[in-house]
């Protein structure tokens, strides 16, 4: 795919914000509409995230026409409508390779561009982030501006409130604009977005403030009158002001400390142009509130903005291509499909997710159970402890919950489930290689930061029967347990009966000889592989802890090297509770821990990524002669 200057010439005019700042506020329109034509064209080809960018085209345009971008700062919460904002700062002519490996990076990356000011991924770090660039530029005095872009949903997050609580009370000069398309990846909940809903284009407040001011204008001030009334002034003004709190926000954000513009058309550039202009030189914390259409200026994706959040090659004038047939569930829908059984029998069990229904495969569950289902909004702190207080009731908690978002909760792991023992079940998605989304959604740390909590099992499926076998399990288990499952398909494994599993015990899959693989999760078909090749014995452990510290010893009489493979972290994964263990015991044994090594991860299909790591069949067999001929040679 290569540009071609004929379709688009005013974007060909504009390589670096520079060169869109040289044109005239009547041409920023077509350029919108080129920019928006080009999103689509090129995204159709290459997959990725969609609708989000086709929301802020004309925000994107205005921004880097209005502001000195890369000496002003401009920062994209989350990153994933981002894309147009790439195409106008340098990297049109490569869009075309995002999300790909060696590609552009999925979300603004600070070592792709200096335009990308804080690399990105997870939700809500955008004003905190603002605040401080905004200190920054206030102490080096060259009149730097920092603006940031935060959703409706994203704004929702605790951590969001609490850098406008912040910025409230220090002051810094800042702009916050809120991207209003009452929708985040799925929709939005929770009690601020439905505030937010209710706006229609802010003509009836701007009706009643304009009149009130007039009214009070011409009112003559009462406060002299010897009878002791309130001031008629004050009365209507306080008045006025709950009229106010109840059309818009503005109440809320002014509480705290800013100074509320909006709402206005996200969609007309020339008012946003004119409305940035007005901000731009303002003292204090701003925030303007704008409305947008997620999927703007492409029906289908206008009508089904989750469906079109992030997709595959697609034909534009056919839209998206059916669902791949596969003869195989996703882990998503195993876990999915469990829960919903469960739920026929056992009014107690609740499920929480933090704003990840479709990708936790809970679409099914919520609507068939919808006073057992819970979406928190972007707010994962607040699911583990509300699953918390749902235990402390009586009732049966299941949070479902992305590996890389459960980093978010940890404290309240920790200090809400685990010291107090309750029974909350952790179904945690996407462990180990996501794909394209690359560092900031690897799954990679989650065994390592979960191993060291006290009362907390672990437990890694190897295929979709044993991931609802384990599923029951830590369902019926009486303290905080967790299964951990990959993002993808399963192997078509025999679905069996559910109930549980003995705690803590492993399963024989392959005798052999000599060495013995120790596999924690759904990597045990490549390791199977390797140990045909090697006529080792196979042992799918099942826990992290628990370990089958039985069945480790047992293996120690006959076995001279034990090897680990995990899609987790070497560094404090599964491979060093077996190191611990054999220290522990004061065992001598050889002892290969086979994982995803001690970097970040970029983006990469994970058939791509598994291999170039070494964590398919041929890496794994050959890191173990490699290992092994280095050992010799010692």
């Amino acid at each position: 795919m290569v540009f071609d200057p004929t379709i688009y010439p005013l974007l060909a005019q504009c390589a670096l914000p520079s060169d869109l700042r040289t044109l005239s506020k009547s041409q920023l329109k077509p350029l919108s509409n080129e920019l928006r034509e080009y999103l689509l064209h090129s995204v159709s080809r290459s997959s990725g995230h969609f609708a989000s960018g086709l929301g802020v085209v004309e925000l994107t345009v205005a921004l880097h026409y209005v502001f000195q971008t890369p000496f002003d700062k401009l920062i994209w919460d989350v990153g994933h409508q981002a894309y147009p904002h790439k195409i106008l700062t340098g990297r049109r002519d490569r869009i075309k390779t995002i999300r790909q490996k060696e590609g552009l990076h999925p979300f603004p990356w600070r070592e792709e561009s200096e335009y990308d000011v804080l690399s990105v991924g997870h939700s809500s770090t955008s004003i905190s982030a603002a605040i401080g660039l905004a200190v920054g530029a206030m102490k080096e005095g060259q009149n730097r501006k920092t603006v940031c872009v935060i959703g409706d949903g994203a704004i929702t997050a605790g951590m969001a409130f609490e850098a406008m609580n912040h910025a409230g009370d220090i002051q810094p000069n800042m702009l916050v604009i809120l991207n209003d398309n009452e929708m985040s990846i799925s929709e939005n909940v929770g009690a601020l977005n439905n505030h937010l809903a209710k706006l229609l284009a802010g003509e009836l407040y701007s009706t009643l403030r304009e009149g009130g001011k007039k009214v009070l204008d011409h009112l003559p001030d009462l406060s002299d009158m010897p009878v002791p009334l309130p001031p008629l002034k004050t009365l209507i003004k306080k008045t006025g002001e709950h009229v106010k709190g109840i059309l818009v926000p503005s109440t809320l954000f002014e509480e705290l400390g800013f100074h509320y513009t909006g709402p206005i058309d996200g969609h007309n550039v020339e008012l946003l142009v004119q409305t940035l202009e007005m901000l731009k030189d303002k003292t204090g914390p701003q925030l303007l509130h704008i409305m947008t259409k997620k999927g703007r200026g492409y029906g289908p994706a206008e009508e089904d903005p989750i469906r079109w959040h992030a997709v595959p090659k697609f034909n534009p004038s056919e839209g998206l291509p059916p669902k791949a047939p596969s003869p195989f569930l996703t882990y998503s829908e195993v876990f999915g499909e469990w829960l919903c059984e469960i739920a026929k029998t056992d009014k107690r069990v609740m499920a929480i997710t933090p704003a990840m229904r479709e990708g936790s495969g809970l679409v099914k569950f919520s609507k068939k159970f919808p006073k057992q289902y819970f979406d928190v909004a972007i707010a994962e702190q607040h699911a583990v402890t509300f699953a918390a207080g749902l235990a402390l009731a009586n009732l049966k908690p299941v949070v479902a919950i992305y590996s890389t978002f459960l980093q978010r909760a940890y404290d309240q792991v920790i200090h809400d489930v685990a010291i107090q023992n309750l029974p909350v079940l952790l179904a945690i998605d996407r462990g180990g290689i996501v794909g394209s989304d690359g560092q900031t959604h690897q799954g990679a740390f989650d065994l390592s930061f979960l191993r060291c909590i006290p009362n907390l099992i672990i437990m890694t499926p190897s295929d979709e029967n044993e991931c609802r076998l384990l599923l029951q399990t830590g369902y019926m288990h009486s303290g905080p347990a967790a299964v951990r499952y990959p993002r993808g398909y399963g192997t078509g494994a025999e679905l069996a009966p559910l109930k549980p599993v003995p705690i803590g015990k492993a399963k024989l899959i392959r005798n052999g000889f000599d060495r013995v693989f120790l596999n924690f999760g759904t990597l045990l078909p490549d390791v199977l592989t390797a140990a045909d090749t090697l006529n080792a014995t196979v042992i799918d452990m099942r826990f992290v802890k628990p370990l089958d510290e039985e069945c480790l010893l047992s293996l120690v009489q006959n076995h001279t090297t034990f090897i680990t493979v995990e899609e987790n972290a070497i560094a404090g994964g599964a491979g060093s509770g077996v190191a611990e263990f054999l220290l522990k015991q004061n065992l001598s044994i050889k002892l290969l821990m086979i994982g995803l090594p001690d970097y970040f991860i970029a983006p990469g299909e994970q058939h791509e990524m598994r291999s170039s790591i070494g964590l398919d069949a041929k890496g794994i067999l050959s890191q173990v002669t490699e290992w092994e001929v280095r050992s010799n040679d010692n």
